[in-house]
């Protein structure tokens, strides 16, 4: 059972980023889009050993999450990374482990 609602909202949301990014085909998605700066989907497909649905659905939560914007050319979609997005998503990231790290650890194995 899952309760993300006994989690304040600072936690529910790095829970989400990192779900999004979990999956390698997102982040070689991400790494092709922040390579090439913008792309139609089939492009993607053609460079990943993914299908064009596999890729479309991994997009829906790229896209979902605002770590991408799609912009309609006609019957196409062209893909690009929403930079600010992920720059605020990875300072919010880096500051929850900063704060963990600060901690004087003693644990051994």
């Amino acid at each position: 059972m899952k309760k993300p609602e006994v989690f304040d909202t600072e936690l529910q949301d790095l829970a989400e980023f990192a779900r999004v990014i979990s999956h390698p085909a997102r982040l070689a998605i991400l790494r092709f889009l922040a390579e090439t700066e913008s792309c139609i989907s089939g492009d993607i497909s053609d460079q990943l050993p993914l299908s064009r649905t596999t890729v479309s659905q991994h997009l829906k939560e790229l896209r979902e999450s605002g770590l991408i914007h799609g912009t309609t050319e006609g019957v196409k979609i062209n893909y690009c990374i929403c930079g600010d997005s992920i720059k605020e998503k990875l300072a919010r990231f880096d500051d929850f482990f900063q704060k963990i790290g600060q901690h004087n650890y003693s644990c051994t194995n």
